[in-house]
């Protein structure tokens, strides 16, 4: 924050997305990969949202304003907390400001106040990792699910995972098109797409170990008996490095382990259901053009 309203004292109007990239070019010294950061939803680039909220911040607390769209200036109470020369400008900084306080009360947290950093997350970042953490703790318990679930309801789930996901045309195809080995798992052969044009080879196993690359081997083997030239490896625990390392010539394979047969679980609907929604809305700008 300090930087930014260091920026505005000369008291002319700034746009905002000018002042983005100056920051991030001289100040910040960010490079491309810093620069290109987003945020977990994949909206917004990091290092813009966090200057939008600290401009915004520093408006809520008197120190800008908003004299034109997408523009801000430094005001009078800005000016004169520059002559102070502090050494930061932080949220527990601005909050000796009351008519600010509510809105920074409402947004923060003692964990940002005390954070070494001037604005540890903007309240975007905070909603999105609530939602990280309630996705990650919502795929550990799916998977401890399906490895207590039966071989025969993990055959039933993987086919419908599939299904789900556009591979196997219908579950009726799909259901025919895999058979039990007897070996907590399935094996066999699913269409790639409705018309089956083409055709995947399948193996999923129900384990607690991980998974090496032997088995990786044996399943390339049986790929290569059957002529096929994709396949998809499923797993409920791990790939050692050495597994996920093979590449086989001239066949395809796609390993799938617990984690991300959790995930693509969550993605599809399948095992999980809705609790609640919640929109994030901003003010439609277009909307007072004409005002």
């Amino acid at each position: 924050m300090l930087p930014l309203i260091e920026l505005a004292s000369d008291g002319k109007e700034h746009k905002l997305s000018e002042t983005i990239e100056h920051l991030a070019a001289t100040h910040f010294n960010l490079t491309d990969t810093e620069r290109k950061e987003l945020l977990p939803s994949g909206k917004q680039a990091r290092f813009d949202n966090r200057v939008g909220w600290a401009v915004t911040y520093l408006k809520k607390a008197g120190l800008l304003a908003y004299p034109a769209r997408g523009k801000f200036q430094i005001t009078p109470r800005g000016l004169d907390i520059l002559t102070q020369k502090p050494s930061r400008i932080d949220v527990k900084y601005l909050k000796q400001f009351p008519e600010c306080l509510d809105f920074i009360g409402a947004a923060t947290s003692p964990a940002t106040e005390t954070s070494s950093s001037p604005l540890e997350q903007t309240p975007d970042e905070t909603i999105e990792s609530a939602y990280r953490q309630l996705r990650q703790n919502l795929a550990q318990e799916l998977l401890e699910r399906i490895k207590t679930a039966s071989p025969a309801f993990f055959e039933q789930l993987v086919i419908e995972l599939l299904v789900k996901m556009g591979y196997g045309g219908s579950l009726v195809d799909a259901g025919m098109a895999i058979g039990k080995t007897g070996d907590e798992g399935i094996d066999g052969i699913i269409k790639e797409d409705r018309l089956g044009l083409d055709a995947i080879y399948i193996q999923a196993k129900r384990w607690n170990n991980t998974v090496g690359r032997p088995e990786i081997q044996q399943f390339v083997g049986a790929l290569a008996g059957k002529g096929a030239r994709k396949g998809i490896f499923i797993t409920t625990s791990k790939f050692s490095e050495q597994a996920k390392s093979y590449l086989p010539a001239n066949v395809k394979v796609v390993l799938i382990d617990g984690a991300q047969l959790a995930e693509y679980a969550i993605e599809v609907n399948l095992g999980v259901s809705v609790v609640s929604e919640y929109q994030i809305k901003r003010l439609d700008l277009d909307y007072f053009d004409g005002e």
